[in-house]
Parts: C-alpha cells; sequence; structure tokens
C-alpha cells in the first residue's frame, strides 16, 4: 500500500472510532430512558395563592402568526390580576403594526399586556429577553415562540412544581401543529421527538443536566438573575442560560405530559438555517462552560453528560470527512479485498447507526399508537441527517474559531394540518452556495455507487445509497423552493393586506 492510502485508511477508521463512541453514548441515553421514563413526575404541592406570572412573548416579523399567538395567549386559564403579557417585538415590519392592533384590543378587554418595540434588536432575542424582564411583575416567566399555541391550561398544570423552592426551571414537551404537512415536516417531528422524548427524559430523570429550548418553559426569575440573566455572546442564549442556572445550583424539571404545539419549518433552507444555529450556539455554549464544568465539584456523570451533549456536533464534521473518503477507500477495499475493511468498520458503523434507529424508534413507539407507520421513515431521517453534514459543519467550525454572525430568525408562515395553504408569503429563507455543495456530493456518490458496483462491493451500496439520495434530496429542495419563490415573488400578486 502507498503512504497516501494507508494514510486514508487509519483516518476513515479513526472517523468509524470516533462515531461509533457517540452512537454509544446514545446507547447509554436510551438506557437510562428506559431505566427512568416509568418514573412518574414528582406530583407538587399546591400553591395557596397562585403567584403572579409574566408571558414574554419575542418577535421578530411574526407577520403571519403573531395574531395567532395573541389570541391563544389571551385564552390562557390564569387569574388576571396575576396574569401579564409582554409582546417583545423587534420586527422590521408590518408585523409591528399588526401587533400593535391586537394588544390594543386585547387590553381594551381588559388583559395586562404590554407592548415593547425595540428598533436597534441588541443582543437579538436574549437582548429582548433581558429588557422585558427588567419591567415584569411576575415571580415566574413563561417564554413562548411566535410559532407556538399555548394551550389554555398549561399555567395551571406547570405552575405548582415551583413550590419546591429549589426548582428555577420547567420544561414541557414540543408537538407539531403541521407533522403531516409533508416529508420534510415529518422528519423533523421525528428528530425533536427524539430530543423531547429520549434525551430530556434521559438526563433529567437520572440527575444529568438537561437544557430549557428557548420556548415553552417557565422560568423562576431568581433563577435567571443567578446565573448571571440572559446573555447573547451565543446563539443559543437558552441553552447558554440553562447550563449557568444549573451550575449556579438550580434544579430543573421536564414535564413531557405538558404539550405545547408549535409550527415545523415548511422550507429545507429554513430547516438547515434553523440547524446552523442550534449547531454552531452549542458550540459557542460548550467553549464558554465546560471548562467551569470541569472546574466544578460536580459529580462525574454530570461533567462526562454535559460534555457528549454539547460536543455533539462535531460528529457532522466527522461525518462530511468521512463521505469526501468514500472513493479513496472504496480503491482499497477493492485492492486488499473487502472481508479485511469489513470486519473493521462494519461493527462500528453498525454500532452507530442501530443506536440512531433505536433512538427515534423509541420516541415514536412512546407517543404515537401507530408508532409503527413511522419506521418507514428512518432511512430518509438517516439519509437527511448525513446530509447536514455540509451545512452543520460550516456551523461548527465558525463555533470553534469564533466567527461572529446574526441571528437568523426562522420563517413561519401560521401552517397547521396536512394540507397545503396557498396564502401569499412575506418571507422565505436564503438560498446558499452550500447548495452547489450538496449538489455536488450526490454526484460523487453517484460515481461511488457506479464504482462499488462495478468493482463488486455489493455489501456498501446500502450506505452509499443514504448519502447519495439525502445529499439529492437536500440540494435539489434548497435550490427548487428558493428558486419557486423567486419566481413567484416576480408575479403580480395580490398584496398580504387584502
Amino acid at each position: 500500500m502507498e503512504f497516501w492510502q494507508i494514510l486514508c485508511l487509519v483516518t476513515y477508521c479513526f472517523i468509524i472510532a470516533f462515531l461509533g463512541i457517540y452512537g454509544f453514548h446514545r446507547y447509554q441515553l436510551l438506557r437510562l430512558f428506559y431505566r427512568h421514563h416509568s418514573t412518574p413526575t414528582p406530583e407538587p404541592d399546591r400553591f395557596e395563592a397562585l403567584p403572579a406570572v409574566t408571558v414574554q412573548l419575542p418577535l421578530y416579523n411574526e407577520y403571519h402568526v403573531v395574531d395567532r399567538l395573541l389570541n391563544a395567549v389571551a385564552q390562557m386559564d390564569y387569574p388576571r390580576d396575576r396574569f401579564e403579557v409582554q409582546v417583545l417585538d423587534d420586527s422590521q415590519d408590518e408585523t409591528r403594526d399588526r401587533a400593535r392592533q391586537t394588544v390594543g384590543r386585547l387590553a381594551a378587554e381588559g388583559l395586562d399586556i404590554d407592548y415593547i418595540g425595540r428598533t436597534d434588536r441588541h443582543g437579538f432575542k436574549a437582548g429582548a429577553l433581558a429588557a422585558g424582564l427588567e419591567r415584569s411583575r411576575g415571580e415566574f416567566v413563561l417564554v413562548l415562540d411566535a410559532d407556538f399555541v399555548p394551550p389554555p391550561d398549561i399555567l395551571q398544570q406547570a405552575i405548582h412544581h415551583f413550590t419546591d423552592d429549589s426548582i428555577g426551571m420547567v420544561q414541557m414537551r414540543w408537538g407539531h401543529l403541521n407533522r403531516f404537512y409533508s416529508l420534510l415536516t415529518r422528519i423533523q417531528s421525528i428528530f425533536l421527538d427524539g430530543h423531547f422524548v429520549v434525551e430530556h427524559t434521559a438526563r433529567n430523570r437520572s440527575g444529568r443536566f438537561f437544557n430549557f429550548n428557548g420556548t415553552g418553559g417557565i422560568w423562576r426569575k431568581q433563577a435567571i438573575y443567578d446565573a448571571g440573566g440572559w446573555q447573547h455572546d451565543t446563539l443559543t442564549e437558552d441553552l447558554d442560560l440553562s447550563y449557568r442556572a444549573q451550575l449556579a445550583g438550580w434544579q430543573f424539571r421536564y414535564l413531557p405530559e405538558i404539550e405545547i404545539p408549535g409550527e415545523i419549518p415548511i422550507e429545507i433552507n429554513a430547516f438547515k438555517s434553523q440547524q446552523h444555529r442550534w449547531t454552531k450556539g452549542a458550540v459557542q455554549t460548550a467553549k464558554k462552560v465546560l471548562p467551569k464544568i470541569w472546574r466544578s465539584s460536580l459529580p462525574a456523570k454530570i461533567k462526562i453528560e454535559a460534555t457528549f451533549h454539547l460536543t455533539a456536533n462535531l460528529c457532522y464534521i466527522m461525518m462530511l470527512l468521512m463521505g469526501l473518503l468514500t472513493l479513496p477507500v472504496l480503491s482499497i477495499r477493492s485492492q486488499l479485498g473487502w472481508e479485511r475493511i469489513f470486519i473493521i468498520d462494519l461493527p462500528l458503523f453498525s454500532f452507530a447507526t442501530m443506536a440512531i434507529s433505536g433512538f427515534y424508534i423509541t420516541s415514536q413507539r412512546v407517543l404515537y399508537p401507530d408508532w409503527k407507520r413511522q419506521i418507514k421513515y428512518l432511512p430518509i431521517l438517516m439519509a437527511v441527517g448525513m446530509s447536514l453534514c455540509i451545512n452543520n459543519t460550516r456551523a461548527v467550525i465558525e463555533g470553534l474559531v469564533g466567527h461572529e454572525s446574526g441571528f437568523l430568525r426562522t420563517p413561519k408562515y401560521g401552517v397547521t394540518g396536512s394540507q397545503a395553504q396557498h396564502l401569499p408569503r412575506k418571507y422565505s429563507s436564503r438560498w446558499t452556495l452550500l447548495s452547489l455543495g450538496e449538489l455536488g456530493m450526490a454526484l460523487y456518490f453517484a460515481v461511488a455507487l457506479y464504482y462499488a458496483w462495478t468493482t463488486s462491493l455489493y455489501l456498501g451500496l446500502p450506505f452509499l445509497l443514504l448519502f447519495h439520495a439525502g445529499f439529492l434530496y437536500t440540494g435539489l429542495l434548497s435550490s427548487g423552493q428558493s428558486w419557486l419563490h423567486q419566481f413567484k415573488t416576480r408575479q403580480p400578486s395580490p398584496s398580504i393586506a387584502a
């Protein structure tokens, strides 16, 4: 073997081993989930007199969903003399007028609601939440993003958990308003269900740290202040504050039995933008809080789990490198014989992929009676997850090197159910050159598929096909949705107001 072949083979084996370690971690989360998921949520005492609660609604260009959000919040069941709503509006479009109009109507109906509009957008969402917190009168704060529709009884169900003075935050499970809208939304819902059902339950019930998800959670105001307040030096201010608050000694509680439905992005570019923000923010948070965690006197199980949690996105770099090494490794296989490498990478690769499958099947089995019907989406889910490696590798590198970027919102259109709603849309996520990279990788794996077939490396075909299908789906959908939006915006159409 030549030197470059040895180098490729060693690198490839290292990547498989690295992914195998994180696959083993997913098995550990599954083990913790099955050990603790049957443990009921601690039954809280009851407040004799309900405390004051402030509902914070951070907005930025949410024209299509602002009315839905405000009307749902106005229907919440809580004593009006202890219920305050803050509309934290950083919008730069007609959302301001629509929000002010709805706020005025609800205020006239007797709701204690305050419109707080900023023009500088300093600190993005974290800055808006901090500005509202200074003016809030509630002892507790419920944060809701614009794409969520809270059930009327959410506060009545959750607030009593704060009778335990050690509880700093309670997080509720996300539901999905438009889960059946498209193949893309189905895939996203499975991704999210795995996080909320398996990860949150495993971490919280086993005494590890887990995180507030930016919406659908209630904070004790004192816990926010003790942690140092909302800070905007990461793109995931929720994850950052969560770790700082738990480092300060506050306990968190997860309430999976309470569901808050939200809208899933219906555009692939919006989904990728959201993934980029979450990935980069997690890397930024890891750099910020992991040194403090390891210097603390916390138990080893918390330190180890926090490390895996905050560094898991490094796997995207490894997946991209593994993809790029595909053709060289196939060439080596054809020279050495597939059996020699097969016995090296099959156990580790299977370990990682089977862990992912078990992870998401478990979440579907817990939530849905028809969970077996969701199994057919797992290959597509893994293909899409693999195709995100270009988008998310960029996010990881930006987070590692400290590249500054703004907070890109995820467009929402007020879409619910499974039927396409042909309404004028003011927003669209932007197209990037990464889509060309995804199409290029799809072509690369088409070549790899042909090479594997012609050299009789048949056992690698399913793996190669997953990569090819994922990159082709993501690349074509990214380019197609962007082109379609640009085409529609060029056509004469009725105004949004009409």
